[in-house]
């Protein structure tokens, strides 16, 4: 039986190829693949009997028939093949039938045990159709899009073997194409180049045939060049560089050789030379299993139910219920600030207007007038309230106050920009009604009405252009024409260049226009004191209420920026290191100014008087509160981060290499690096962090740099208070993270628990070069996190998903290389990458089921685009289960 087992898996001879195995068709529970392979393999050579249980048989085949040539026993455990041109003679090693129940029993063993729940996690995978094209329709659906593709692209009735990927549907994999085209080609018996429609429609059956094993064949077939029905480490090699290829993995490449090596030693332990379509089977149905064996960092303890809170899901009505309650819940302060600033501008407005309506002047230009004073009442009140959302300083302080509870302290950019919208309604109408309506009706008043204005001008009738060249009239319309320009170059489309205009015109586009032009306004303050000093009608000093209005404003605002300016010069900092990052990222490690006291979570604003003494950039602190310099990342996307980037990097003292956190050696004391200024710390949404029992912190690419801070800050503070309690000090360390213990003292520390105790951190980007960025940041992550406190998700969007047959291969590298060694292949870190996206819906349910009754702080900084999806989740998940979620998002 064994024999026959062995011709079944040896080379074919018939065009009509296919494997079959001797596979225990018995459901168990047992797994003896995974990473528990290589263990169970050394078990069964270091047996006493191994040796005696193999004999050689000799077969010598011919096309149709083989001969027995010899039986002996065997000098070692090697299979042995000798090709002559014809026939071929192969020599197998097989077990000694006097040992046959005994060894029968270990080979059970070493294939792979195929039971219910491995057989429906395995056809999840290897899929050559991807979802995208695939998820919504039939297979008739998409062999008709392929047909389509194939009319299009044949020449003469025949599709190019180069044009096969394209044809699929594999146009971004065109090399892994090639190789499937190769594949099927080879299974054929036959060498062609270009395939008819009739064999392209066969060539569709086989990869779409939603059998495992049908597409296991196929994928043991691309790595089996030779089609001998074995693939050595060379074939696998290939393999890998071809699958890295199509995943634009480029230092995955370049290490193909070696991950080749682990895979043969994993599964080829008797070092054979080569493995057979069975064996690469239990490593792909295994994978699981030797997921379990890596560190928890990446990996979720809890199961889920996906019908978790859905009993009730078509009732249209509790559905209604509950997004009323959701946006309430989530809207119920920021409504409240917006209804009492729109029932405030509502007072002010119906309080002028009454008041003109009463004066002898409404007898003259009628409800113009007063709809123009009550827009001008409401204008007063915007122009000072505009500036309180931008004093950074008053709002950072004001964070770390019981005020948070009732004022939205995270919209404040939000409200600035509605006040500026409210500005610009009350512009139209003032402007309007002055003059396309009361003005003409002044100069047209008959003598009669005027008479009752008239000592208001000095007894003589203004012209249309008198009214139009006095202070009023001039201060008006300045103001007018330098907030329509403020405004118009502070839209989206001129703010983010998203409108090409061509030279010069190209100048009023970017932050630049928007930066300088914003400060236009401090003339429009001038201008609008003036104005509101010259006033038709109003002749008592404290009826002349503008600058009541924007003193206080005005007074606050300025000393803020007088604040920022001293600050600044003070806060001058010294370069201590600049690395130049994989992703085109800037990393600066920077002394700590003296006093220079933040939290996590929170920015700081960056000026390079090299490039601009104007210009100030935010960018969010990666450091510890407790570390003794300051960080930043810095992505290098605009015209001042390339200065940035061209000013630090072309001198000869910049270390370019990857970013670490202690590397203060060879820091250059000669201070020859260009000046920086630091302005900040200024407050985020992230800095409370610490009220909520569980993080969830988002971040996509260079969006990350908030929640570093907090990572390092939450380890830290878990440490410090562990030391309080325990009256221990922290041992030394010569890592960059444990160093700053030994600068701060444990007086420091509160003797109060810390009621943050889990984070878990999903960090989604779609280069797979930035992992660099923080990968020091996650390897001391891993070292302290002694507790499993934190848990982090790399996610690489660039590589297909887990279960496409082009990320199959690296699928299997990256749990074979994470179980034997613990380290990821592609971040170089403890901490697993998965592929594609994450299903943030399972993300939300599962730290739902883990942290009951818990309040957990959502913190996402990134796209505004998932951003509403991540709002959404939290909101529904609050009300479906016993957890809470709050979501904020950050800024920079």
């Amino acid at each position: 039986m064994q024999l026959m087992s062995l011709l079944r898996s040896s080379p074919r001879s018939s065009s009509n190829y296919s494997r079959h195995f001797d596979i225990p068709e018995t459901e168990t529970s047992e797994h003896v693949g995974g990473a528990m392979l290589p263990i169970f393999l050394n078990n069964l050579q270091n047996s006493n009997n191994y040796e005696r249980d193999l004999v050689e048989v000799t077969l010598q085949l011919d096309n149709n028939s083989f001969v027995l040539c010899s039986v002996k026993p065997s000098p070692d455990h090697k299979i042995q093949i000798e090709e002559e041109n014809s026939p071929r003679k192969f020599s197998y090693w097989l077990r000694s039938p006097e040992k046959d129940d005994q060894n029968q029993t270990r080979e059970m063993k070493l294939k792979v045990v195929r039971n219910k729940s491995s057989t429906e996690r395995a056809l999840g995978g290897l899929r050559f159709i991807s979802k995208t094209s695939g998820e919504c329709d039939s297979n008739n659906d998409i062999w008709g899009k392929v047909e389509r593709r194939f009319n299009a692209l044949a020449k003469d009735g025949l599709l190019t073997r180069e044009d096969f990927g394209e044809c699929i549907g594999m146009g971004d994999s065109k090399e892994f194409a090639v190789g499937v085209f190769d594949a099927l080609v080879r299974r054929r018996r036959q060498k062609m180049a270009r395939i008819s429609k009739a064999e392209l429609h066969d060539f569709w059956l086989q990869i779409s045939d939603q059998s495992f094993h049908a597409r296991l064949e196929i994928f043991f077939d691309m790595a089996d060049s030779n089609g001998d029905g074995r693939i050595t480490k060379e074939e696998v090699q290939e393999l890998i560089m071809v699958s890295a290829s199509a995943n634009k993995l480029s230092k995955l490449k370049e290490n193909a050789g070696e991950y080749a090596c682990l895979i043969m030693e994993e599964l080829d332990p008797e070092d054979v030379g080569y493995i057979e379509l069975w064996q690469l089977e239990t490593l792909l149905l295994q994978r699981d299993n030797y997921m379990s064996y890596s560190r928890p960092l990446s990996t979720t303890s809890v199961d889920w139910s996906p019908n978790i809170g859905t009993s009730n899901a078509n009732n249209i009505v509790k559905k209604a219920s509950r997004a009323l309650k959701c946006l309430v819940l989530d809207n119920w302060h920021r409504g409240s600030i917006i209804l009492l600033w729109f029932l405030t501008m509502i007072g002010l407005f119906t309080w002028k207007f009454m008041q003109y309506r009463q004066m002898e002047a409404f007898q003259v230009m009628g409800y113009c007038l007063a709809t123009a004073k009550g827009a001008a009442e409401t204008l007063k009140f915007n122009m000072a309230l505009i500036l309180l959302p931008v004093c950074r300083n008053m709002l950072t302080r004001l964070r770390s106050t019981r005020a948070r509870i009732l004022i939205p302290f995270d919209d404040n950019i939000n409200f600035h920009k509605i006040i500026a919208h409210a500005i610009a309604v009350g512009i139209i109408l003032h402007a309007t009604n002055h003059l396309a309506c009361d003005f003409p009706h002044l100069v047209n008043s008959s003598p009669e009405k005027f008479a009752l204005v008239a000592s208001d001008f000095d007894k003589l009738k203004p012209s249309y252009i008198s009214l139009l060249t006095g202070v009023e009239g001039i201060t008006g319309i300045s103001m007018v024409i330098l907030m329509t320009i403020a405004f118009i170059l502070a839209t989206r489309r001129f703010r983010r260049s998203v409108l090409k205009l061509p030279p010069p015109l190209n100048l009023l586009t970017g932050f630049n226009a928007f930066w300088y032009s914003h400060h236009l306004l401090a003339l429009v303050y001038i201008l609008l004191l003036l104005h509101g000093t010259f006033l038709f009608f109003v002749h008592k000093w404290y009826q002349k209420t503008t600058w009541m209005y924007i003193s206080i404003p005005l007074i606050l605002y300025i000393a803020e920026r007088t604040l920022r300016t001293w600050r600044s010069e003070d806060y001058a900092v010294k370069i201590l290191k600049v690395s130049v990052l994989p992703g085109d990222v800037l990393s600066l490690i920077m002394s700590k100014p003296a006093g220079f006291k933040y939290k996590s979570g929170q920015y700081i604003f960056l000026q390079c008087p090299t490039i601009s003494s104007f210009e100030w950039h935010p960018f969010s602190i990666t450091s510890a509160p407790g570390d003794d310099y300051l960080s930043v990342y810095i992505r290098i996307v605009g015209d001042w981060t390339k200065e940035l980037k061209m000013v630090f990097t072309e001198i000869p003292v910049c270390v370019v290499g990857r970013a670490k956190f202690k590397e203060h050696e060879n820091v250059d004391q000669r201070g020859c690096l260009p000046r920086l200024l630091v302005d900040g710390p200024y407050g985020a949404p992230a800095q409370e962090y610490q009220n909520y029992d569980v993080l969830l912190l988002v971040g996509l690419g260079i969006g990350a740099t908030p929640f570093i801070s907090i990572l390092k800050d939450l380890l830290n503070n878990t440490r410090a208070h562990e030391n309080v309690d325990s009256n221990t000090e922290t041992s030394a360390s010569d890592d960059s993270w444990t160093s700053f213990a030994s600068s701060s003292s444990a007086s420091s520390v509160k003797k109060k628990s810390q009621r943050t105790r889990s984070a878990h951190f999903y960090w989604v980007t779609r280069e797979p070069g930035s992992l660099e960025w923080f990968k020091g940041v996650m390897n001391e992550v891993a070292e302290m996190d002694h507790k499993g406190q934190i848990e982090m998700h790399n996610y690489l969007t660039s590589v297909y998903e887990e279960g496409d047959a082009r990320s199959t291969l690296i699928t299997m590298l990256q749990a074979l290389n994470h179980a034997k060694h613990g380290v990821d292949i592609l971040s170089g870190t403890r901490v697993r990458t998965h592929f594609a996206r994450p299903k943030w819906t399972e993300v939300f349910k599962r730290i739902a089921l883990k942290h009951p009754y818990s309040t957990v702080g959502v913190f996402y900084c990134g796209m505004p685009v998932l951003a509403k999806e991540l709002k959404k989740l939290s909101q529904e998940l609050t009300y479906k289960t016993s957890t809470r979620f709050e979501f904020h998002k950050e800024y920079f």
